[in-house]
């Protein structure tokens, strides 16, 4: 064994890289009792430790899909009365795969896998996200056309993609990227405010039979499907931004 020591931790389900990096670049994280830094790899016989404590083995992976209700905001800290880990209220130490904004609702994954949370996040994946939305006035043909072809914020353009008027203030929208709070900038640079934002499907998993506030677990079939998908999946991101914002 010879593993970075981010994915070392990422794999056992403590958290994802990303959220080990931080716990690295903070000092909390020991190798043999040496504060470890970025780029460090372990061995075979390693003890690795956060604030003190030993790594526990990887337990068996966990994958839930949750219908979020409008009020829960996707964090891990618990200061937070909202957050996603209490309402879920699962026994296990599980996290987000990504992020719905606060008064946003739908699907969103959570998981102890911190491996397969980086291969789903990585906008350069081209991993599908699929919302309706509703906005505070009539859509337009050139909202529309303009949405589609790309809209620019936060510096740069949006990509091209799928967008279908579902109703006179509703439009569906697919994503494959995944730009902080994309959705709601883009409507706004347009001049229209977003009045509700729902995921509906992520990869190929969709709201089917879940009732708003509920979760379940994956079926074998569902999580085998989800790893023929992310089998090719870079771990790198080229395209800029993560995946898995609305």
């Amino acid at each position: 064994m010879d593993k970075s020591i981010n994915k070392y931790i990422a794999e056992t389900g403590f958290c994802s890289r990303r959220e080990a990096d931080k716990y690295i670049e903070q000092g909390r994280v020991t190798i043999n009792d040496n504060i470890a830094s970025k780029g460090n790899r372990v061995e075979e016989g390693d003890v690795v430790e956060i604030d003190g404590e030993p790594l526990k083995k990887k337990k068996a992976p966990i994958y839930l899909a949750l219908n979020k209700p409008k009020g829960i905001t996707c964090t891990t800290d618990l200061k937070d009365k909202s957050n996603i880990i209490d309402y879920v209220g699962h026994k296990e130490r599980i996290f987000p795969i990504g992020r719905l904004d606060k008064l946003s609702e739908g699907l969103i994954f959570l998981t102890n896998d911190g491996d397969i949370v980086n291969k789903i996040l990585r906008a350069g994946n081209q991993h599908e996200k699929e919302y309706i939305v509703t906005t505070d006035q009539p859509l337009t043909p050139a909202f529309i056309q303009s949405m589609r072809n790309g809209v620019k914020i936060l510096g740069t353009w949006t990509k091209k993609c799928f967008v279908q008027q579902e109703g006179p203030q509703k439009f569906r929208i697919i994503l494959t990227q995944g730009m902080n709070r994309q959705i709601r900038r883009m409507c706004e640079t347009l001049g229209f405010n977003v009045t509700s934002l729902k995921r509906v499907r992520i990869m190929n998993m969709t709201l089917k039979d879940l009732p708003p506030g509920k979760w379940r677990y994956f079926t074998k079939d569902e999580i085998a499907a989800i790893q023929t998908l992310v089998a090719k999946s870079s771990k790198t991101d080229k395209s800029g931004g993560e995946g898995m914002d609305e």
